[in-house]
């Protein structure tokens, strides 16, 4: 039996509510303010939670934002006598999955319990199409991979123009990298296999600079209402994340408000370093690049994925600002140093690795302290982490594929000659790795 919470101030609104859903045999559980709302959902963990917008002592808007810093997995409707565009933004960014307008109808009731149902216990229905068979193996498609600004163009055919963005199906999920350029193209293609299905998917952004979000306002299932998309990632270091996006579809840079869009996009500012998206772990790092920026670590049954498209060693850039601060070389050293150990803790073992290659070792010597690793410290610390596959991403926009193709070459003889097993390749659009179950 599915548990539903109420939290209404109206006593009235809430008992019509929970006979809807007593009549499709849930279990109920009411509350008449946030405080109390919080600590029935901490307690019981209910499938599905429904806030009102207004209370007389808590902002709904605020327990919203409470409860799903502290509840991933549930679904948290926001409902309101409301209908007015701006609400239903606000209880998007404060991370409800959907925005109900009063009444609360049967036909609410009866898709929420459709929605949480297990696809073979539904009378007839077939499995979602927003639900990918679990039973595939862990797929890993490029959509884009170069860093900084956009090059398509003859001399980047074979590793591809756009910026980060990266696709992985696991475990009965879709989970977007980044939503760099790259995510136009995956857009348009996932419309195309799901149709008139909805499509329900998570992007995790590791940062918000611009050539890691600036596809988003691009991507076709976000103006289609029958979608669901879940945007995760960390407060930017002067605006909150929803403000962040929102900022760059504004009026003069975008002729389309994010508020507009019709899918239903949830914003989450993420607190901790380790959730769960559906089946699948993710841990997070905050890596060595200006600003807020993390890298994750997927845990699928087919194996785990790491992402670290921006990311500069700590050691030469230390030892540089000790230098120009006069400071003590050994403390820069021993911080380097244990910041290195804590990212090889973080890599140790995983299946696929994509890190930031955007410089080669010479160039990196002019660009110490950009942000970005060089060819040679992003194979070492491959191989301290003992990864199964290595993809050099984040490719310069001033390397074309000939230029890549000799940093491949570089790289794999770098690591034949240290007897290594490790694989080694350059990020390609369109390309797709497939981990399968062991």
């Amino acid at each position: 039996m599915p548990t539903v919470l109420l939290i209404d101030r109206d006593a009235t609104s809430r008992r019509a509510t929970a006979g809807l859903f007593k009549h499709e045999d849930w279990k109920v559980l009411e509350a008449s303010g946030g405080d109390a709302g919080i600590e029935l959902a901490l307690r019981d963990h209910p499938e599905v939670i429904l806030c009102d917008s207004l209370m007389p002592k808590e902002n709904g808007f605020h327990v919203c934002r409470a409860l799903r810093e502290q509840l991933h997995p549930a679904r948290i409707i926001m409902v309101s006598d409301q209908s007015y565009s701006e609400d239903r933004e606000s209880a998007l960014l404060a991370g409800a999955d959907e925005y109900w307008v009063k009444p609360v109808t049967s036909n609410h009731v009866a898709e929420e319990l459709e929605r949480i149902r297990p696809a073979d216990e539904r009378k007839g229905a077939a499995k979602p199409a927003c639900v990918a068979d679990v039973s595939v193996a862990t797929r890993v498609k490029c959509w884009g991979v170069r860093g900084s600004i956009p090059v398509p163009g003859p001399s980047t055919v074979r590793y591809g123009g756009n910026t980060s963005c990266v696709e992985v199906r696991a475990d009965g999920e879709i989970i977007v990298l980044d939503a760099g350029s790259g995510i136009r193209g995956l857009g348009i293609a996932l419309e195309a296999e799901f149709g008139s299905n909805p499509i329900c998917l998570s992007l995790l952004l590791t940062h918000s600079h611009w050539d890691h979000i600036q596809g988003l306002p691009f991507f076709l299932p976000a103006y289609k209402e029958k979608n669901q998309i879940r945007v995760l990632g960390y407060e930017g270091a002067q605006a909150g994340l929803g403000q962040i996006l929102a900022n760059q579809m504004e009026t003069p840079f975008f002729p389309v408000n994010m508020r507009d869009l019709p899918s239903n996009i949830a914003i989450e500012e993420l607190k901790e370093m380790e959730f769960e998206i559906g089946r699948v772990r993710v841990c997070s790092k905050f890596l060595n690049h200006p600003g807020i920026c993390a890298g994750y670590r997927l845990y699928t049954s087919g194996g785990s994925i790491a992402f670290l498209p921006d990311n500069e060693p700590y050691e030469r850039l230390k030892m540089q600002d000790a230098q120009r601060d006069h400071a003590p070389p050994d403390e820069a050293k021993s911080f380097a140093a244990d910041e290195h150990a804590k990212l090889i803790d973080f890599l140790k073992g995983a299946s696929l690795l994509m890190l930031d290659t955007q410089y080669t070792d010479e160039e990196y010597e002019s660009h110490i302290g950009w942000g970005h690793g060089s060819l040679t410290t992003t194979i070492d610390l491959a191989l301290e982490a003992e990864i199964g596959k290595l993809l050099l991403f984040h490719h310069d926009p001033n390397h074309d594929d000939d230029t890549v193709d000799r940093m491949l070459e570089r790289a794999r003889k770098y690591v034949a000659d240290r007897g290594s097993s490790l694989e080694v390749d350059g990020a390609r659009e369109g390309a797709e790795i497939v981990l399968a179950r062991g």
